[in-house]
């Protein structure tokens, strides 16, 4: 009989029916380790860390000299008014400071963090910048819980052809009304949050005229102005068929109105004159001007010379006088007035030149 050392098939036999429990060798099935840690790592007590995935990006930390409420600011702004330069918005958000650097960190902070981006370079080099989605939501939180509708969000779409980004085009009208509202309000007139765009007034036809921009600054005097922003893009008989729809939009009556009172409007045209203007439409919009009349509205001229301006504001003053200087208010009005004489105008080199 041959002994165990002989036979070659022994010791396999025994090392599958008794396996070694000697603590220096390896268990056969190692104990299963928690999530995100491989077998043979030491196990850690104080939990998993961001930085055991390299894969995980880290958010970017902020700048020095971007602060918290400039940041709210700025995407406050772009919210309302869907693109602008550093200029712009330096101006509609901290005009008191000297320049516009501070803005322009900022928006690099906030590019970095994937809020904003810039869509174009204009010929004088500005950039234009924009919220990216990101950006988008996080200015709709900052803008509806107080009332204030956020403007569209600029998509980047890029041709299937050249891949080129499409849409990235900044035209001068909706640079001109962004100026507007930044020198309205270094001029201590409104506030960012008191300024709306493309607000829709919709006519009995159905036509819906909207005004270019809406601001509210009760602090300076200005309980609500309409602004109808005009490069000299648009024949001066143009502007009067804007007053005059305007006109018809503010002697509109609201749906709820008296039975009574509609059927007086409808029995005479001019019945509307004696109807108090708490009962009409405009008033469930906008707040009461202090004085009686339509809602004021107010033509900016951008981008021009001086004679097309005087020539416009002449063919407004005769063509338009039906609309805009109605019969005066009575005497027992504190204020009894006409829009007649209401003229203003501003150097071009400050800002636009404008007149109301």
């Amino acid at each position: 009989m041959a002994s165990t050392a002989d036979d070659p098939e022994q010791p396999l036999v025994q090392a599958r029916r008794s396996p070694s429990v000697d603590p220096s060798f390896t268990p056969a099935a190692p104990r299963r380790q928690g999530p995100g840690i491989s077998a043979g790592q030491t196990r850690r007590k104080g939990g998993r860390r961001r930085s055991d995935n390299p894969h995980v990006q880290r958010s970017p930390q902020h700048r020095r000299t971007s602060t918290g409420p400039r940041r709210r600011e700025l995407l406050q702004a772009l919210g309302i008014f869907q693109r602008a330069t550093p200029d712009q918005l330096w101006k509609l958000t901290r005009p008191d400071n000297q320049h516009d650097k501070l803005v322009r960190d900022n928006l690099l902070d906030l590019e970095e963090h994937h809020l904003v981006r810039i869509e174009t370079v204009r010929e004088d080099q500005r950039q234009v910048w924009v919220l990216t989605k990101r950006g988008h939501g996080e200015a709709k939180k900052l803008l509806e819980p107080k009332g204030i509708r956020i403007s569209v969000l600029r998509e980047e779409k890029y041709d299937p052809v050249t891949g080129k980004l499409l849409g990235t085009s900044y035209d001068d009208h909706a640079a001109a009304v962004a100026s507007t509202a930044a020198e309205l309000h270094r001029a201590g007139i409104g506030h960012r949050l008191g300024f709306q765009t493309e607000i829709a007034h919709r006519l009995a036809d159905g036509y819906v005229q909207r005004a270019d921009l809406v601001v509210r600054a009760p602090e300076a005097g200005v309980p609500v102005l309409l602004l109808e922003i005009d490069r000299r893009t648009e024949d001066a008989h143009d502007l009067v068929v804007k007053l005059r729809r305007y006109w018809e939009w503010g002697r509109l009556l609201p749906k709820d109105a008296a039975k009574r009172t509609v059927d007086l409007v409808r029995s005479r045209p001019d019945a509307i004159e004696h109807v108090d203007h708490e009962q009409r439409l405009w008033r469930r919009f906008y707040p009461p001007t202090g004085r009686e009349g339509l809602v004021p509205l107010a033509f900016v001229f951008a981008d021009t010379t001086e004679a097309k301006v005087d020539n416009a504001v002449a063919a407004l003053e005769e063509a338009g006088r039906r609309y805009w200087a109605p019969r005066r208010y009575d005497s027992l009005y504190e204020k009894a007035i006409t829009a007649r004489g209401t003229t203003a105008r501003r150097s071009p080199s400050s800002s636009p030149p404008w007149s109301s």
